[in-house]
């Protein structure tokens, strides 16, 4: 942060330079770097993050506090939406192996890995908000202001779920066991949900904390888009303004939540696969 050019008071033109090096001096900032990394850790521990530049006397946690909801809303109902619908069509896509399903599944993948959610945020907001008018283009007063923010998040981890659970799926479908299970007479639907999708969602699990980075990342630009009061529009107001306090709580809550989202999905793991159970109970 020190790197970047300017300081917290760059803007304020009507401040003479000794109210400046005044203020500076009231925050700390004339000190040197080290000294003052050390200052925040030794705040930090005890829960003080220090007060915002930006807003006056506004502490950091109360303002991460007041806007973390909206973004968690967002990213708990992109990766649902996205998870689940990606787990439906790459089992479509292999179940449909080599027939327009699959290629069509495959298109929709690779568009979704390759176009940002920033774009697809911007063409939603033009066509969907602006040109048909069937969603608000920006704002937070409601369900409908969630619906293009979600979509534009969700595309992600749908894409990398129908492109992940296809691979694998395609790889259990040709092994030894589903023949063997065929052979005993199991039906397909039972072989497809009992061997087949549950032994594909196995890996998957894995790339859950991947993808729900790429939700918190993907969302900074996202709610700076459809003016979304979350923290991911306040990270990137912070960054501007040079809002040092702000940039540091948000950092190390994003932290938190990425850490969160793995252990989470190591439990979720363990709960799918019944052999880390086995395992962990031997060791």
């Amino acid at each position: 942060m020190k790197l970047m050019p300017g300081t917290p008071l760059t803007n304020q033109a009507k401040l003479s330079p000794t109210e400046q090096q005044l203020i500076l001096q009231q925050y700390g900032l004339d000190k040197p770097v080290w000294q003052q990394y050390l200052s925040y850790l030794a705040n930090a521990v005890h829960g003080n993050f220090g007060t915002s530049f930006q807003f006056s006397d506004q502490p950091v946690s109360y303002l991460i506090s007041s806007r973390i909801g909206p973004s968690l809303l967002l990213g708990l109902q992109a990766m649902l939406i996205g998870v689940l619908l990606g787990i439906v069509l790459g089992a479509l896509g292999a179940i449909k192996k080599n027939t327009w399903v699959d290629t069509s599944t495959t298109i929709i993948s690779i568009l979704g890995i390759s176009i940002p959610s920033f774009v697809l945020a911007i063409l939603l907001q033009y066509f969907f908000g602006l040109k048909l008018r069937a969603f608000p283009i920006a704002g937070w007063s409601g369900f409908a202001y969630t619906i293009m923010p979600t979509i534009a998040l969700a595309v992600m981890p749908l894409a990398e779920s129908a492109r992940f659970v296809r691979t694998e799926m395609v790889d259990v479908l040709n092994s030894d066991y589903i023949e063997l299970a065929r052979a005993k007479g199991l039906g397909k639907l039972g072989i497809i949900y009992h061997h087949a999708l549950r032994n594909s969602l196995i890996p998957l699990i894995t790339i859950i904390g991947p993808l729900a980075v790429n939700i918190m990342t993907g969302s900074l630009v996202v709610e700076n888009i459809f003016a979304i009061p979350g923290i991911g529009e306040q990270f990137v107001n912070s960054i501007t303004t040079n809002d040092y306090p702000t940039i540091m709580g948000l950092t190390i809550v994003y932290c938190f939540m990425l850490c969160v989202v793995l252990l989470i999905t190591d439990i979720v793991y363990g709960l799918v696969d019944p052999r880390i159970r086995i395992t962990g109970k031997r060791d």
